[in-house]
């Protein structure tokens, strides 16, 4: 019976994106005068954004979202107490309207919005969506302190939140205290607290991620792990039809709680649609022909026939409208530092990074769609962070072969065949692995043997240590360095092997770097804490758990339609305010 059901939605929703409703059709026809409706102050309702991921997700369950493509879905469908603005990344208002905080900045006070109802769904005794509630944000925050193996959002919360650790320990048990996480409380229906451990400056960064996201116990009731692909949120839009590896299809949230500044209920959109295509060269040529609203990343074969050097449109696409933006993400390659070779071995993984030309990816592989990985984890776009002050590793062949020799392995010799572990989606990822498997063969002699897996089982093996050289990028969650330094905290690394290490994948451990890294925490001058970060990224790339290859520039191309779509170095997407304009 679930089969037929999912069949029959899957028509439906097809039936809703191609036929159109005011307008869903492709960007070429669901722009049209005739399929738009115009609202107050310019602005126009219809048709359906088209997008493509070139790997699909992992989960769409709040608590789990850890990979951006669950990320740019789950935005669409629920909510927090509050979130990024899309265009500067400023904490701003969501579900709470405002909020309160003591002097000492360890007690926060939020304020909800009155009326705001949680989408429809049979999960509800009458199918309807009801108010949200503070009991439901005391509900969502709990569990995010409690133990969970689909809980990833815990380590971020846990060196925060009052009696986070406490809830946690005891829940491990079964042994759940009737009051919830000490730190989390609810005042009345409308008002929830959150006390602090210590004045941390970036709770609110926290607070606008998935994992603070609000949805009703209900849902988890009812569906329990099927929240991996089943969403009841507040967002905008709500889950239509979700087919496996081919489309994630939403439509407009008719009881949608807000509006624009001229009185216009949101969204403008009818409808968002996923596709999953795996090349970037047939994203591009689906882009052309009208089938997608935007491309983000452009492929790397055709660049030079896209842009020229300045970053001017050539012929054949000035027609559409071109963004680029530093980006807050690193591409790397990481080192197992568990057990085994990498691990034991310093100068080793120090040869690695010196046998790497990063100006040469960059400029040939990448067709400049990056700067070179010359400093440590932090990108350089971040404001107010002197990534020039960290030092990291220049390509130098010299240097490699003589820390190589030190290490134990003259020219190579007794190093056995590396395996590189890399992720699916698109041909970037292959084309980078094989000019750096060339070049660690033309200058330490190793051979790399490429292994290509789909991107949950990559991510599954590298958590779970089970791989000890692998591709990995990480895209700002929040707008702080914090976030990135993070990933080497050793505080995240379980006490089994087997256990899955989330954050700190790496497994690295450095008393240095914890100290600097927890003083960084606890100030909250701005430029102080900003040098902290500073000498903590320089203690963590100093030991080289790491190869950094390049910070990313995010291009994308937009159909000249698209209005109110700014970009952001985070590639942080919310279509709740973006809409058509007509041809």
């Amino acid at each position: 019976m679930k089969k037929v059901q999912i069949v029959l939605l899957l028509i439906a929703a097809v039936s809703f994106w191609s036929c159109g409703s005011d307008g869903g059709g492709s960007s070429t026809s669901g722009s049209k005068k005739g399929d738009l409706k115009e609202a107050s102050g310019g602005k126009y309702y219809g048709g359906v954004f088209k997008m493509n991921e070139t790997e699909y997700f992992r989960s769409l369950y709040p608590l789990n979202v850890t990979e951006v493509t669950g990320n740019r879905i789950t935005n669409q469908t629920y909510e927090g107490l509050v979130q990024f603005d899309q265009a500067d990344l400023t904490i701003k208002p969501c579900l709470a309207e405002r909020w309160d905080i003591t002097e000492d900045g360890t007690l926060y006070t939020f304020h909800l919005r009155k009326g705001v109802k949680f989408h429809d769904d049979p999960c509800f005794a009458d199918g309807k969506g009801r108010e949200v509630t503070a009991k439901d944000f005391k509900y969502n925050l709990d569990k995010l302190c409690a133990f969970d193996v689909n809980n990833k959002g815990y380590d971020f919360f846990k060196d925060h939140i009052e009696g986070a650790e406490a809830y946690y320990q005891a829940s491990i048990k079964g042994d759940f205290p009737a009051e919830g996480c000490s730190g989390i409380r609810l005042v009345d229906d409308y008002t929830i607290q959150v006390k602090l451990k210590r004045p941390f400056a970036g709770i609110l960064n926290k607070l606008a991620l998935p994992f603070a996201y609000v949805f009703p116990k209900e849902a988890f009731d009812k569906y329990g792990v099927e929240m991996r692909a089943k969403m009841v949120g507040t967002g905008p839009f709500i889950a239509k039809a979700i087919k496996e590896n081919d489309a994630v299809i939403l439509v407009k949230n008719k009881d949608y709680w807000d509006k624009d500044e001229n009185g216009n209920q949101l969204p403008y959109l009818d409808g968002i649609r996923w596709s999953f295509l795996g090349d970037q060269k047939s994203e591009l040529l689906e882009f052309k022909n009208g089938g997608l609203d935007m491309v983000y990343r452009l492929p790397l074969e055709m660049v030079e026939e896209i842009i020229d050097t300045k970053g001017n449109l050539k012929e054949g696409y000035k027609q559409y409208v071109f963004q680029e933006e530093p980006s807050l993400s690193v591409y790397y390659y990481g080192f197992k530092m568990s057990e085994g070779r990498f691990a034991e071995n310093k100068k080793l993984r120090q040869a690695f990074n010196h046998a790497v030309d990063r100006q040469k990816i960059v400029d040939y592989t990448v067709r400049g769609a990056g700067i070179p990985g010359n400093h440590g984890i932090i990108p350089p776009a971040f404001a107010g962070f002197n990534a020039s002050a960290v030092k990291g590793y220049k390509f130098d062949p010299d240097k490699a072969k003589k820390l190589m020799a030190e290490a134990g392995y003259p020219n190579g010799k007794g190093f056995d065949e590396l395996t590189l572990q890399i992720n699916s989606g698109g041909t970037r990822n292959e084309q980078i692995a094989e000019a750096i498997q060339k070049m660690i063969k033309e200058n330490l002699n190793i051979d790399v043997k490429i292994t290509k897996m789909p991107f949950a089982q990559h991510l599954e093996a590298l958590e779970t240590s089970k791989t000890e050289f692998w591709r990995a990028g990480w895209v700002a969650d929040y707008p702080d360095p914090e976030n990135f330094i993070n990933l080497f905290n050793s505080a995240h690394i379980p006490a089994k092997l087997s256990d899955k290490s989330y954050i700190n994948s790496f497994r690295f451990r450095s008393p240095k770097f914890d100290d600097l890294y927890n003083q960084a925490l606890q100030t909250l001058d701005v430029n102080a804490r900003m040098k902290l970060y500073e000498q903590a990224d320089q203690a963590m790339i100093d030991e080289a758990p790491i190869i950094p290859i390049y910070y990313y520039k995010d291009r994308r191309l937009l159909q000249p339609n698209v209005k109110n779509f700014p970009q952001n170095s985070m590639e942080y997407r919310n279509l709740r305010d973006v809409y058509f304009a007509p041809n």
